[in-house]
């Protein structure tokens, strides 16, 4: 009976792990699956902006390029000048997921790291970012909310898939 107890303890305590491990990376520590970007797929395509500038035209394009490797770009034009351009990326790197922006105002590469996942969204995090600290994308349909927040600050981005 002493050993049927401490099996199924063991039984628990070995089924939770694993549970726990794959929610929080979207891999499986126990087999050693690393984390791939299939529950982002939704996010492939190009998106336009609903809440721009009057003037303004906006788009953020994602493509897939591997299982642990989407590129994406964002462009705000202004009558016949593009006024911004970033690039992004998200990509498994070091058994995590990372959202990557490159844009010219930051001297490098500015990486979050995914924080939390779901077939409909994500969050990613930096605080030692100036601004953002934080990317929330969240869609329903073909309606996409992208949230940029830190130091009391939130921008809120609006798009519909084309």
């Amino acid at each position: 009976m002493k050993n049927l107890r401490l099996f199924s303890t063991a039984l628990i305590f070995i089924i939770s792990t694993s549970v726990y491990g794959q929610a929080q990376n979207g891999g499986n520590k126990q087999t050693g699956a690393k984390p791939t970007l299939k529950k982002l797929e939704w996010l492939i395509g190009k998106w336009k902006r609903t809440n721009v500038k009057p003037g303004q035209t906006a788009t953020e394009s994602w493509v897939k390029e591997s299982a642990s490797r989407f590129k994406g770009q964002g462009v705000v034009i202004k009558g016949n000048d593009t006024t911004f351009v970033e690039k992004l990326s998200l990509l498994v790197k070091d058994d995590q997921i990372f959202y990557v922006a490159d844009v010219k105002e930051n001297k490098g590469l500015v990486y979050f790291k995914l924080s939390s996942i779901t077939s409909t969204g994500f969050v990613c995090e930096n605080a030692e970012h100036d601004f953002p600290k934080k990317i929330v994308y969240q869609v329903s349909g073909k309606d996409l909310k992208a949230t940029i927040s830190g130091n009391g600050k939130s921008i809120d981005y609006s798009f519909v898939k084309l």
